[in-house]
């Protein structure tokens, strides 16, 4: 049994614990601020046996040497393009790597962009885990990208270039359609005001903007989101569509996704 635990940070930032509680063991990704961590590992009696870090920017690692402190024996993963940019890392991960934490195994998937080193971790469907989120469904794989993916959008390009992210959004968009996507910040709300500048007749994306407004009015969080409902609203997973494509006058995905980055950072950063 598998439980993810959602833990706010600084202003916008989402840390996960995952609690193995037969093992009463717990790993982290991308534990930014060290506190809330901590607290909740006293809270669940769990010993911390790993940090996975998606990628070196220091809300998501600059927690590893007090969490390393606390934890002398913690394992902490991260990407080997990142060397010496990750605080305390003990294993340097390469695309296409699989490490084990509990009963789960995990897929290393390299997805630059955002950064050049930019990591996704891959925990395929297991039916026994469950979730520490209300409504989410049993048996679904469960995806940490980090800010490559997030909801209703993608990353910035921090290193890499657009054939990179488009090729890292389109290797993450053919996961499985019941995939949960837990990327590291809230940002929906703008997202989908942007989306639907991009996007103004989908219908879907409509309900979507209306269901996150009322979540967000009652401070709720909107993630987990899931591949599918990216596939149908996310305008950054949808580059080849030629809908998307005639509203930045481009005929290519790459070119799309450069042009669709270009106009978010103009409109909403």
């Amino acid at each position: 049994m598998m439980n993810i635990y959602l833990l706010s940070a600084f202003r916008d930032n989402y840390l996960f614990l995952l609690h193995f509680p037969q093992e009463k063991m717990a790993v982290v990704v991308d534990p930014g601020d060290p506190v809330p961590v901590l607290r909740k590992l006293q809270e669940l009696d769990a010993e911390l046996v790993a940090i996975l870090n998606t990628h070196h920017h220091w809300d998501h690692v600059d927690g590893n040497l007090a969490l390393q402190s606390a934890f002398p024996e913690v394992v902490i993963y991260g990407s080997q393009v990142d060397r010496g940019r990750i605080p305390g890392q003990t294993v340097f991960l390469q695309d296409g790597d699989r490490i084990s934490v509990g009963s789960r195994q995990i897929e290393v998937l390299l997805v630059p962009g955002h950064t050049q080193g930019h990591l996704a971790y891959y925990f395929p469907p297991q039916v026994e885990s469950t979730i520490a989120q209300p409504g989410a469904e049993d048996g679904s794989g469960d995806l940490f990208c980090g800010d490559t993916i997030f909801s209703a959008g993608c990353g910035r390009l921090k290193e890499g270039t657009p054939e990179q992210m488009w090729t890292s959004l389109a290797r993450l968009r053919s996961l499985p359609e019941s995939t949960r996507i837990w990327c590291a910040h809230e940002y929906t709300l703008s997202n989908l005001q942007f989306a639907l500048r991009v996007d103004p007749n989908n219908i879907a994306l409509q309900a979507r903007y209306q269901t996150v407004q009322h979540l967000r009015a009652q401070q709720q969080p909107t993630i987990p989101t899931w591949i599918e409902l990216e596939k149908r609203t996310n305008p950054f997973l949808r580059c080849d569509q030629p809908s998307i494509q005639q509203q930045v006058n481009q005929l290519d995905p790459v070119n799309t996704l450069a042009a669709l980055r270009q106009w978010k950072e103009q409109v909403t950063g």
